[in-house]
């Protein structure tokens, strides 16, 4: 057959045996269409199977090849850049290119791609900037050196406040016009659809409507496949959107700036889990882009980047961080708080808490944080009501399906039963918390006050400066115009004690966006905490000290080998197949095996698999949990296997 050269075709197959690129011929009607980056049709194993073209070459080595069954479009939606990402992404988490090249380029929308595109004006640079960056030692200079096209690594660590020092969103901006008046593109990441509205609005009102686009998975077919086009084609340098936005094809990619990394909805839910901060980590790294990490808060993994001098942190201390956010006070069972009030410690909502929302409702809004009925509980000890936590590795253990005792999610069942570290009692109970409840009782304690709530089911918009009370769970809060005038942040140990690895760091997270609700303390802001006061989470807060406690959590996961301290990968399935893997695994020296455990009541149901080892062995044990799936996958084996690298929450 005549040819006009070979194409290196991803094959849209799943099969970690299949996953490299295959050999197909050109037909000389389709030279001109198939470029690098273009999507095709193939046969491959009897079956038509979509691809994107990687590399054109004049021959291949193989013989009898196939030709092209169809160039889709001649748009090449693929580039090289950003298909180096998709391998690097799919190697770092033990994928296929085939999984990851999914959540990069989004599926084709014929009409769009053939229309007319809207113009995009060039962005107006001559605004004023926000300066909030100029309130951090650092700041400045990460700003001069985007203007002079130069590529830093920063943590920004955000004061938590409504503005000023703690609006974030100016500061993206800010890095932005600069990254974009060096000729650069700049991609920012917010983790939902409400911060991606704000920006969007921000982006607008500084640099003109239509200079950029927002690239978000839920805008519908079209409307994301234009955004995609527009970046893609170069009409525009400025991209904003949510975690697959991360794969856009920005030319002269020169910032990536991503929000508040702790936030779970930047972890995936599809094979392979691929978390946004680790790809705009790896494609900085490529592409020679400047990074800026920025939160409220600090993960461990941000933590380990910069003990390692790989990002630099913009922060202020914790005094000035202080002097310029609201009064932290923690209402708990302390020896002044009995004396005042001798129902102190068992009461859920102290006399100290109505106090503080009855002095904020004379200057405005007040809100009050009350933790999700949802959220699972772990165990405590019935006798002292102390935590229980795994004897192994110090996570917070719950009941295991079917009520059989108490289990670790990482370390499975406790051998030998539980018994309490505190006082010895082998008994555990589920503590359990009810919204319904504090709505009845703030009522009955403020009557004519407007009591609202806000939930992710119905979430509230931005509020007036009216007194009401504001009942909302943790990641619907609200904002105030002009800032709350108090918060109380209720049933701190629900949030503390959820059966995560995160749950300390997803508190103190959680905590500090409620503070940035809150007015300065120069404004009378004030925020209570009802909790354990000895407790260093909660310290943390009252400190408003991230940094200190993120420093703190590394070195726990350190001790206990978590990551980002050790490389961790979980591997579930059914336990007869689990135990089929353990003896195919050729893991290398030295890895730690734990399981397989069962999940559930069934023997022979479903279970875990954990394996860690040291970080100088992470790339062997991922590269070995690699082969074996491509020989099952090859062989055909039984049994359909879950593996997670580093996960978030299990």
């Amino acid at each position: 057959m005549e040819s006009a050269g070979v194409a290196r075709v991803a094959v849209e197959v799943p099969l970690a045996n299949l996953d490299r690129p295959f050999d197909y011929l050109v037909t000389p009607d389709q030279a001109a269409d198939a470029v690098v980056g273009a999507r095709v049709r193939v046969r491959f194993a009897g079956r038509q199977r979509g691809g994107f073209i990687l590399e054109r070459v004049a021959a291949s080595e193989h013989a009898d090849l196939l030709p092209l069954h169809a160039v889709v479009s001649p748009e090449p939606v693929l580039t090289p850049a950003v298909a180096e990402l998709v391998r690097r992404v799919a190697d770092h988490y033990a994928g296929s290119f085939a999984d990851v090249v999914r959540l990069a380029v989004p599926p084709r929308h014929g009409l769009t791609e053939k229309a007319v595109p809207p113009v995009h004006p060039v962005p107006d640079l001559t605004g004023t900037p926000a300066g909030s960056l100029a309130h951090y030692p650092g700041g400045p200079g990460l700003v001069r050196a985007l203007a002079q096209g130069r590529a830093p690594r920063a943590a920004w660590t955000v004061v938590p406040r409504p503005d000023g020092a703690g609006d974030w969103m100016g500061g993206f901006l800010d890095a932005a016009a600069a990254t974009l008046a060096a000729g650069r593109g700049a991609l920012l990441l917010v983790p939902d659809a409400t911060d991606l509205a704000g920006l969007a609005e921000r982006a607008r009102l500084r640099f003109g409507a239509g200079s950029f686009v927002a690239l978000a998975a839920d805008a519908g077919p079209a409307a994301r496949y234009r955004a995609f086009l527009a970046a893609l084609r170069g009409q525009v340098q400025l991209v904003l959107g949510n975690r697959s936005a991360g794969f856009a094809p920005v030319a002269n990619l020169g910032l990536i700036a991503l929000w508040d990394d702790g936030d779970d909805s930047w972890a995936d839910a599809r094979a392979p889990y691929p978390h946004a901060r680790e790809v705009a980590a790896l494609r900085a790294h490529s592409e020679g882009a400047a990074l800026l990490l920025a939160a409220r808060s600090r993960t461990a993994e941000v933590q380990s980047l910069v003990a390692a001098d790989w990002l630099r942190p913009i922060q202020l201390g914790p005094a000035g961080t202080r002097a310029a956010a609201a009064l932290v006070r923690v209402s708990g069972a302390t020896d002044l708080a009995l004396d005042r009030d001798p129902q102190a410690r068992a009461a859920r909502v102290p006399h100290e808490v109505f106090e503080v929302v009855r002095l904020g409702l004379a200057a405005g809004p007040v809100l009050v944080q009350v933790p999700r009925a949802g959220y699972r509980p772990v165990l405590v000890c019935a006798g002292c009501g102390a935590e229980a936590r795994c004897p192994r590795c110090r996570q917070p253990l719950l009941e295991a399906a079917g009520g059989t005792g108490p289990g670790c999610r990482w370390c499975g069942p406790v051998v030998g039963g539980w018994a309490c570290a505190e006082c010895g009692r082998r008994r555990w109970r589920a503590p359990v918390v009810g919204v319904q409840r504090t709505t009845e009782e703030f009522g009955r304690a403020f009557p004519g006050v407007r009591v609202v709530s806000s939930s992710g089911e119905a979430r509230l918009g931005e509020l007036d400066d009216r007194p009401a009370i504001v009942l909302a769970t943790p990641g619907a809060e609200p904002s105030a115009r002009f800032g709350y005038a108090a918060a109380v942040l209720l049933d701190s140990a629900a949030l503390l004690r959820r059966p995560e690895l995160r749950a300390d760091e997803e508190a103190l997270r959680r905590w500090l966006a409620v503070t940035a609700l809150v007015r300065a303390a120069e404004e009378g802001g004030t925020v209570l905490l009802v909790g354990d006061p000895g407790d260093r989470t909660v310290q943390a807060l009252v400190r408003l000290d991230p940094v200190g406690h993120a420093e703190r959590e590394l070195a726990d996961r350190r001790a206990a080998g978590f990551p980002p301290a050790a490389k961790l990968v979980t591997i579930e399935g059914d336990q007869p197949v689990l135990h089929e893997v353990l003896r195919a695994l050729a893991l290398p020296e030295p890895v730690v095996v734990q399981g397989p455990f069962a999940t559930g009541t069934d023997p022979d149901g479903p279970g875990r698999l954990t394996l860690r080892c040291d970080l100088p062995h992470g790339p062997a044990l991922v590269g070995s949990v690699r082969t074996l799936l491509s020989m099952r996958s090859a062989a055909k084996a039984e049994g359909a296997l879950r593996v997670r690298v580093d996960p978030q929450v299990v």
